[in-house]
């Protein structure tokens, strides 16, 4: 297992919580972490330079993206993502199965593969387990995900543990065909949908594929947060203690600090950039409409507790017009600053596990927070 290694530095006594340190090829990374979404080998209207300002130590791409466009045949020639955007740090591929089962009526799915139709052009594509595989060790990412079929939430015990099936053989397929550790490492993924009993038999059995790193998928799918927590909780006890656990597609505010608690290392999701576009701001108290009309002669920066590049030079005011006047930059300034709010977050939650009060800072963080924030209370 050359060029990987997990350790965990410091266990919190009252909750699952930990420090741990993940090294690739490319970079060593603290955990808890937070991974910026860039889904086509860009964090959308940031540079690399940026992201890695913001503090990010590693990102994610997406398999099924970059296979349509522009091609792995580019990327090869390149010489892989990480050369190609220019990036060198670490680098996480999605194996496109999410993106895949969001396509909806546009895929068939069977045990040998999926048969889809591009987003590009229409073209109809076969993509099995071993293909998402070869793409991935062109991407020349640093950790590869298992090709997985993720299932909406309120389907059928009986559909979920098809999907878990279909997941667990194509797992085996994935692992066959990626065994050369040296440069890359597969991350087994556990499904099971919300059916506790599918998900604690689909973490017994995912669990001996993991080498340095599982991860949770299915979750954030359209279910309740509280529920996504139960289902957390229920897994905790099968993850490989030496491991890190990465928690698929979540990146909200409220969802790190209670997947923490609950033993999550590693998170990533295109909520902060995407909701950036649209004027709204992640803060430690909940999110808020910057198009808001209130804002309109409002001068103090997002938050003034923040560092970011948006907080130290620009008001609420300013952006709010740039974002309903729809001026790129308007929605460049919301995604630094929201970016930059989930590496602060993460750096807050490791000093309180160092701090050994992980439980008091959850408590109370909790205690404050709002899905809609109230303005007056934040600086």
């Amino acid at each position: 297992m050359s060029g990987f290694k997990y350790e965990v530095l410091k266990n919190d006594s009252k909750t699952p919580a930990r420090i741990g340190r993940l090294t690739t090829p490319h970079s060593v990374i603290e955990t808890p972490v937070f991974m910026p979404v860039g889904t086509l080998a860009t964090v959308k209207a940031l540079s690399p330079e940026e992201i890695k300002d913001l503090g990010a130590q590693i990102i994610l791409a997406n398999t099924y993206h970059l296979y349509l466009r522009p091609g792995t045949d580019v990327i090869e020639k390149a010489g892989g993502v990480h050369k190609f955007m220019n990036w060198d740090r670490s680098l996480l591929t999605d194996s496109g199965g999410f993106q895949i089962f969001s396509l909806s009526k546009l895929r068939k799915i069977t045990d040998e593969g999926c048969t889809f139709s591009s987003v590009v052009d229409g073209s109809r594509h076969f993509l099995t387990p071993e293909d998402a595989m070869k793409i991935q060790n062109i991407l020349g990412s640093d950790i590869m995900m298992a090709f997985d079929e993720c299932t909406e939430s309120g389907v059928s015990e009986a559909k979920a543990r098809d999907a878990m099936e279909r997941t667990l053989r194509w797992l085996d397929r994935c692992y066959k065909v990626s065994e050369d550790t040296s440069k890359q490492m597969l991350f087994p993924i556990i499904q099971g949908n919300m059916f506790k009993n599918l998900r604690i038999e689909s973490a017994k059995r995912t669990a001996e594929y993991a080498r340095c790193g599982i991860a949770v998928g299915g979750l954030s799918v359209g279910e309740p947060k509280p529920i996504m927590y139960e289902m957390l909780e229920e897994l905790y006890p099968y993850y490989p203690k030496d491991q890190p656990r990465y928690l698929m597609g979540v990146g909200s505010v409220d969802c790190l600090v209670e997947g923490v608690y609950r033993g999550i290392d590693m998170f990533d999701c295109v909520l902060p950039t995407r909701i950036a576009r649209n004027g709204t701001a992640m803060t430690f108290r909940g999110n808020i409409n910057l198009r808001n009309a209130r804002f309109k002669e409002d001068f103090r920066p997002i938050d003034s507790e923040c560092d970011c590049y948006a907080c130290r030079n620009y008001t609420r005011a300013y952006i709010r017009h740039l974002i309903i006047s729809d001026e790129i930059f308007g929605g460049r300034l919301v995604s630094i600053h929201n970016i930059r709010t989930l590496m602060r977050l993460t750096d807050k939650m490791k000093a309180a596990i160092r701090e050994d009060r992980f439980k008091e800072f959850h408590d109370s963080f909790m205690a404050e927070y709002k899905d809609k924030a109230d303005v007056d209370a934040i600086p």
